[in-house]
């Protein structure tokens, strides 16, 4: 198991950004690839964006694709999703997640590969 801890999350003006960051502690976070999922007031929560154990594959949903990129860095246990033009659409609580993976450089957006999830972080984006 792993814990995962997001932050950073803000009101910020549209065409603003923000930087959120998601802390894992428990099991070494670099044998999980990790994702960020969002939901918004009345819908189903998302896929943001995914990155691969080692960091060396990426992938976005295209509604944030060349505005938001997700990094990690696995000696600080870390991840994080840099979102810049940020939308009144892109409020929602943003959800950092971890899947264990044998592989190195797979990445998923299907929401129920994920078993580990932090508690959210709110973003509001004000028009």
């Amino acid at each position: 198991q792993v814990q995962l801890v997001e932050s950073g999350g803000g009101l910020v003006q549209a065409g603003g950004s923000l930087r959120l960051s998601c802390a894992a502690s428990g099991r070494t976070s670099s044998i999980y690839r990790m994702g960020w999922f969002r939901q918004a007031p009345g819908k189903e929560r998302e896929f943001v964006a995914g990155i691969s154990r080692n960091g060396g594959r990426t992938y976005y949903a295209d509604s944030v694709k060349g505005r938001f990129t997700i990094s990690r860095d696995n000696a600080k246990n870390s991840v994080y999703l840099q979102m810049n033009s940020l939308k009144p659409e892109d409020t929602a609580v943003y959800y950092c997640a971890a899947d264990f993976s044998a592989s190195t450089s797979a990445v998923t957006s299907r929401i129920n590969d994920y078993a580990n999830w932090g508690q959210g972080t709110q973003v509001t984006v004000s028009s």
